[in-house]
């Protein structure tokens, strides 16, 4: 692999439009089955959302970042776009709206650093294709957009048309998976699942390799270009013109998983904007993924490109 330094490299400028929450996150012995009360040994409130944190994963790992997104009116919208500052992260394209609650998610987190998730949208739902049209010139002018789906999906859809009518390269992070997937939704250049979300794109499980295999030929046979289907500790399955290869993870001791998926998202796009190699981008982005399960919150488990650097030469 190459081990070129992120000095090396000019600072990619990637365009993020997604979503911005407060965590509240809960840690118990087990998650609550249905029905069922458990008691918490513990809660604490951090910045957050899917679009928030990969804005954030991108930044430390070296990229030039720009939120599009909105708060609410409210003591979290402070928070949080005062924490997107203090990442580096532009934020004149955030909104803040009047008489909305800003995006909340309440996390619950077992001892093994399993989590469930349940997001209250708020000013997220908020987020529009007028926002996007606002944000034209800074998408045209990005190398990459980053999005998920935490916000309404006509305004995710509006973005990828525009990033692509402007050659932008788009990555799209299809979390939470709909049911009723649009054909135009899957038609980007990376498209990057876990294995609930390609089974909830393919209506096929995903549990052995096998299976990844024929989600990921599947979901790049109704147009992404790329897919790099993570796979938690057996690593990430890219499947790239035709062929599909196990890019292994790096051994950790998983303690908070809740920021994984956001932490590999971010770093990917920033390597690969620099790079312009799959393979080096899902190695880097596994290394961050890996970095950010082993430690509690979202944003603040981020990793920077120093220590994703570490972890790649330690396993070599």
């Amino acid at each position: 692999m190459n081990q070129t330094s992120a000095t090396s490299h000019p600072a990619p400028k990637i365009v993020v439009l997604g979503s911005i929450n407060m965590d509240l996150v809960v840690r118990c012995a087990r998650l609550p089955l249905p029905g069922q009360t458990v008691l918490a040994d513990s809660s604490a409130e951090f910045c957050g959302g899917k679009g928030a944190n990969q804005a954030v994963a991108a930044a430390v790992a070296g990229a030039d970042v720009t939120m599009i997104g909105a708060v609410g009116d409210d003591a979290f919208a402070d928070r949080l776009l005062n924490n997107l500052r203090q990442h580096g992260i532009h934020d004149a394209c955030v909104a803040r709206r009047v008489d909305q609650a800003s995006g909340l998610a309440v996390i619950s987190v077992d001892q093994q650093g399993q989590n469930s998730i349940v997001v209250v949208s708020g000013a997220n739902g908020s987020v529009s294709p007028a926002d996007v049209r606002a944000a034209e010139a800074i998408i045209e002018g990005c190398d990459l957009l980053l999005v998920q789906l935490e916000i309404p999906l006509d305004t995710v859809l509006a973005g990828i048309k525009l990033a692509q009518q402007a050659g932008v390269k788009v990555v799209l992070d299809p979390a939470p998976a709909p049911s009723d997937v649009p054909p135009e939704l899957l038609k980007v250049d990376v498209l990057c699942p876990n294995e609930s979300e390609a089974a909830e794109l393919t209506g096929r499980p995903v549990e052995s390799l096998d299976d990844a295999r024929r989600a990921a030929e599947t979901l790049h046979h109704r147009g992404a270009d790329h897919v790099a289907l993570t796979l938690g500790e057996r690593g990430t399955l890219l499947y790239s013109q035709g062929t599909s290869e196990i890019i292994p993870a790096y051994p950790i001791d998983a303690v908070d998983t809740t920021a994984a998926g956001d932490a590999f998202a971010g770093a990917f796009a920033t390597r690969w904007s620099q790079t312009g190699d799959l393979q080096e981008a899902v190695r880097y982005a596994n290394a961050a993924g890996a970095l950010a399960a082993s430690q509690h919150g979202a944003q603040a488990s981020m990793a920077n490109h120093q220590s994703i650097e570490n972890l790649i030469r330690s396993q070599v």
